[in-house]
């Protein structure tokens, strides 16, 4: 049981962790602030939060749990006004989908107090963001992956590890390296591609036509295309390197493809798409249960 939860940013991703911490009753009160007071006043009377905080220090200020749930790129500024609340006696975590440079981030900012902050990565979310569309169940199966580093506070790991299982997270741990060339793979490298093949449709001329005629495959594919754009910017530009590691790789898997198409080879096509089907049905047979 946490005594105050301190939220910085209440949107999706920190106001569906508060009502998840209320639910489960690990926590007495929530305090919350945003950069938007409109933000915060929904956040309250929609029961997301307790109070207001007129600054993150005061929503810091009390706290034995913290949540920065801020895009990648303010995790430095935010740090920076937190940091003398930030101790070992304070759990502080963030919700970012990169991890690398925000260990850089928080050891520019925090210093010798780093070993207060365990970076986590919630793998879930929806399209709509906004605390409008908190959920108390969004992190319910799913993966979270902590990113500590040696200097991180060991029983705040525990703590951290400890909450997110008390949710209904499965709870891992890597090195913020591994952790952002997994997820150049398998979540920022499929985003790009995603608003590529939706603008490379919607740009042509009869793109309108084409995407009235678009059924339950095209929606599939496309759907993480409405994401947030100032989400993944800040996500595909923290993760530049490893995602254009990804993208040359995913290049070089298409030209193969598209040179049977050339040579007429059905037969290699055929059996090029026959492996590849059979992988994916044998993931999923062995994959957990998606993230939202």
């Amino acid at each position: 049981m946490f005594d105050q939860l301190g939220v910085i940013g209440c949107g999706l991703m920190g106001g569906s962790f508060a009502l998840a911490l209320k639910k489960a009753g690990l926590v007495k009160r929530v305090v919350g602030y945003s950069k938007s007071p409109s933000t915060t006043d929904m956040a309250k009377r929609l029961g997301v939060i307790d109070v207001a905080a007129e600054s993150a220090l005061l929503a810091v200020s009390g706290s034995d749990i913290v949540l920065i749930a801020v895009p990648v790129s303010a995790t430095e500024s935010t740090l920076k006004a937190i940091r003398h609340l930030v101790t070992p006696k304070v759990l502080v975590m963030d919700v970012g989908s990169t991890k690398g440079d925000v260990v850089a981030a928080a050891q520019r900012a925090l210093g010798k107090h780093i070993n207060g902050f365990v970076p986590a990565h919630p793998i879930t979310g929806k399209e709509s963001g906004g605390v409008q569309n908190a959920d108390v169940t969004l992190y319910q199966d799913c993966q979270v992956i902590l990113t500590p580093l040696p200097q991180t506070d060991a029983g705040l790991v525990q703590r951290a590890t400890d909450v997110w299982s008390a949710l209904g997270a499965r709870v891992l741990k890597m090195t913020p390296e591994n952790h952002d060339t997994a997820f150049a793979a398998v979540s920022h490298l499929p985003h790009l591609l995603a608003f590529a093949y939706f603008q490379s449709v919607a740009a042509q001329p009869a793109g309108r036509d084409f995407l009235s005629l678009a059924g339950p495959g095209f929606r599939d594919f496309t759907r993480i295309a409405a994401s947030e754009p100032s989400v993944w910017r800040d996500i595909l530009m923290a993760n530049k390197a490893e995602v254009l590691v990804q993208s040359q790789r995913f290049r070089q898997a298409l030209d193969a493809i598209e040179a049977l198409l050339k040579n007429d080879d059905a037969a290699a096509l055929e059996a090029r798409i026959r492996l590849i089907s059979e992988a994916r049905a044998q993931w999923q047979l062995a994959a957990p249960r998606q993230p939202k």
